[in-house]
């Protein structure tokens, strides 16, 4: 009867004599012998193991995961970004010291044995059985490969992870199949180096390119002896050798790796000892992992970048296709990002505000024809301390921004313009455009359904001055809400609406813009991304363009690199050549004598439009060049910060225009970006002046319900405007654009504090006025 220990189980040579019987087994399988089924060795009781046969045959070496790095459109590095910080080296590029030294201290025979060392066995049964323990391993580098192999695969899932790892006799067994397959496909060398790029060497790097950057901050194929030994030494235990964080313990195990390599006549016991009085000559880098350490502010262009290749289908069918893709990594994407663009959006944020100022501000810039963004921006950088967001205000909620975007007052009655001279309105067309009036009703849907005022809501205008009539040019000039609002009562809501669809124009949480009235005024919340691709179209002579993010992608697959597909800016015509020509006209003086003269570039033709709403929550500047177009939006993301007596970047106002605020930052960051390029220049259209030589109490407009009996020019507006010099009283829902309560077609609803709400606060009839001033 076999003798037992005191403290029970096997002694030391039972314990030798059950690896060792192990051990031979797996010898045999080396010679060729096939493993007999798992109930003849009593394993399928444990379930622990397939039969050895019925382990599939091929093992298919997994793509490893490393990092993606991100460029500018000129080939500069934007950022790095990797679930697993690795970059794979062909062996001649790692530094024979560091080859012999993983050898050395981890499968000295490597070069002697096949997949399984008989001789590592044995002398590891021996030292375990003096120990009473497990004291070393007999596992070669092969084996090891093939474990970190179903590692990898695990990727981030711990329940795999666990599995790829357990010590059961099963895996062993599995692991020593797949050993042998490897030893006979793959050969030496070609194990070695993989061994050394999957391996773990700990802080994050994975890969001995990756981890001799970490400590040393140098290439692999520099590293000296002890730096080789140092690394080698790590593997067994990345955080107990961790010389970061424990010098001492890393030390003693570097030199054993020394001694080691000495022993096995790899280095001499000279080179060793010399080796071993060196200190560890750490020259730490810190990792630089993802979008926020990306260089240039881009990193909300960067992590847009991301987002884009998670959700497009051109890079996988499924979320999870997507997403394991962009893991894998080993990526490199050249984006549209312009460098000279995207430096100019940064310094003219920094010029204009500061990033403790209690309100925001976010920049983008798109080139018209192509929908490349060449920059983007925000006041507040990318980070998650105060004052710092990781939320992008450039874009929608999809993207990481906004939930509903913000409303984009005046800066939207481009829209309404181009949708009424596509329905051959002229652009000389006048409205009475009194200073206060009630919301034109009925107005015409596209489902046929009229809209009705049936709270009784009203529009005025910026001051009791302002007052018709008014053609389109004049009107656009000084952002004149009654005019947009009779204009869209005369077309309806469905050209409108039409014409936004043809331009992209989507509310910052995806939804179509809706069809009320109250669109004519901004009161919906867009995205700055949204309203520079839009205007783009202008510039564009009517065709607009999807924006786009990556120009290439190319992903290093072992040795080798191919090119991914990419998805392209689609290119359709919005308007007529006629109609993009005139809005370009009519915001060309926009810039030039009405609102917008403090965002007009001086070396260049330039249009835009101003936009500001209800309590100056937001305000805006929209424009463009015949060659880029940009977007800026000023503002409390929460929408809580009213812009009246208020310091933004140092300076004071009394009240927040468009002009004097989102209009200085587009002016600098447009010509910043420009410069150096050539101007080009409009093509203009002559619009004449009909109210030139006339009596603008007898012109009024057409006969609707709109404006008034034909007159549209007394005081108040006409007898049937149904507005007065009081500002438009009502008695549900305030008057629009004076009032964040508007009208009541719109339920009202609120947002939990840290969203951006952006959102009209209560009625399709507020929050948007547009007028004031820009």
């Amino acid at each position: 009867m076999p003798k037992k220990r005191s403290g029970g189980g096997l002694s030391p040579m039972q314990q030798a004599a059950k690896f060792l019987g192990v051990s031979v087994l797996a010898g045999a399988v080396m010679a060729g012998i096939a493993m007999p089924a798992a109930g003849a060795l009593g394993l399928a009781a444990k379930g622990s193991v397939q039969g050895f046969d019925d382990i599939p045959d091929n093992l298919k070496s997994p793509q490893l995961s490393q990092r993606t790095t991100i460029l500018d459109s000129k080939g500069n590095q934007i950022a790095s970004v990797y679930s697993r910080d690795r970059t794979v080296v062909e062996l001649k590029d790692i530094s024979p010291y560091m080859q012999k030294a993983i050898v050395a201290i981890e499968d000295s025979r490597f070069y002697q044995h096949g997949a399984i060392d008989l001789k590592g066995v044995l002398r590891a049964l021996n030292k375990n059985a003096q120990s009473g323990g497990v004291s070393q391993g007999a596992s070669t580098l092969t084996q090891q490969l093939v474990k970190n192999y179903f590692v990898e695969e695990a990727g981030d899932d711990p329940t795999k992870v666990a599995q790829a790892t357990q010590q059961t006799l099963g895996r062993k067994v599995k692991e020593l199949k797949y050993a042998i397959q490897i030893e006979e496909k793959l050969g030496k060398k070609k194990i070695l180096e993989n061994y050394l790029n999957i391996t773990f060497f700990g802080e994050q790097a994975y890969g001995v390119e990756a981890a001799s950057e970490r400590y040393f901050s140098k290439h692999a194929k520099d590293l000296t002896l002890p730096q080789s030994a140092l690394l080698a030494g790590i593997v067994q235990s990345p955080t107990r050798y961790d010389p970061i964080n424990d010098e001492a313990e890393a030390k003693k195990r570097r030199n054993t790796v020394l001694a080691r390599m000495a022993e096995v006549g790899d280095i001499s016991k000279a080179e060793a000892d010399a080796a071993e009085k060196t200190d560890l000559g750490l020259k730490v880098s810190q990792p630089k992992n993802g979008c926020i350490t990306a260089a240039k502010g881009a990193s909300f262009f960067c992590k847009y970048v991301e987002n884009v290749f998670l959700s497009d289908p051109v890079f996988g069918k499924t979320k999870e296709a997507r997403a394991k893709i962009w893991n894998q990594g080993g990526l490199t994407i050249r984006t549209t990002l312009d460098p000279q663009a995207q430096d100019s959006v940064q310094a003219s944020l920094k010029d204009h505000i500061y990033k403790s100022d209690s309100v925001a501000a976010a920049a983008t810039l798109v080139e018209p024809g192509t929908g490349k963004i060449l920059g983007m921006g925000q006041s507040r950088p990318y980070g998650y301390g105060k004052n710092e967001t990781e939320y992008n205000y450039s874009v929608n909620a999809d993207m990481g921004g906004s939930n509903f975007g913000f409303p984009t007052g005046s800066t939207f009655k481009p829209f309404v313009a181009a949708a009424a001279l596509e329905q051959g309105l002229p652009a000389t067309q006048q409205y009475p455009a009194p200073y206060s009036m009630d919301y034109p009703s009925p107005v015409s849907t596209c489902s046929g359904k009229n809209w009705v005022n049936t709270g009784g809501a009203t529009v005025e205008n910026e001051s009791e001055s302002e007052h018709g009539p008014y053609a389109l040019k004049e009107a656009m000039a000084k952002s004149v809400n009654t005019y947009f609002v009779q204009m869209i009562s005369d077309i309806g809501l469905c050209p409108v609406v039409s014409m936004t669809n043809k331009l992209g124009v989507v509310q910052g949480n995806g939804d179509k813009i809706p069809e009320v009235p109250a669109i004519a005024l901004g009161s919906k919340g867009l995205s700055p991304l949204t309203m520079a691709t839009a205007y783009a179209a202008f510039a564009n002579e009517g065709t607009y363009c999807t924006p786009i993010a990556i120009e290439s992608i190319t992903q290093k697959v072992g040795n080798e690199e191919k090119s991914l597909a990419v998805p392209k800016s689609t290119c359709s015509r919005a308007m007529s050549k006629k109609t993009a020509d005139t809005i370009n006209t009519v915001l060309r003086g926009v810039v030039d004598s009405g609102t917008g003269q403090e965002a007009g570039l001086t070396d260049r033709e330039s249009a835009g439009k101003t936009g500001t709403t209800d309590a100056r929550k937001n305000a805006w500047f929209v424009g463009y060049t015949p060659n880029l177009a940009g977007a800026v939006w000023v503002g409390s993301p929460k929408q809580n910060v009213e812009m009246t007596n208020i310091r933004i970047g140092g300076v004071y106002h009394d009240e927040v225009y468009g002009a004097d605020t989102p209009g200085p930052i587009w002016k600098d960051a447009m010509s910043g970006a420009l410069e150096g390029k050539q101007a080009q220049s409009f093509t203009l259209v002559n619009i004449p002046d009909p109210t030139k030589d006339k009596d603008k109490g007898n012109d009024g407009g057409k006969n609707n319900d709109n404006g008034g009996n034909n007159n549209g020019g007394n005081n108040n507006g006409g007898n049937n405007n149904g507005g007065n010099d009081n500002g438009g009283l009502t008695t549900n829902g305030g008057t629009i654009g004076t009032t964040d309560g508007g009208a009541n077609p719109d339920p009202t609803f609120s947002l939990p504090d840290g969203f951006f709400q952006g959102n009209d606060n209560g009625g399709n009839n507020g929050n948007g006025n547009g007028g004031n001033r820009g």
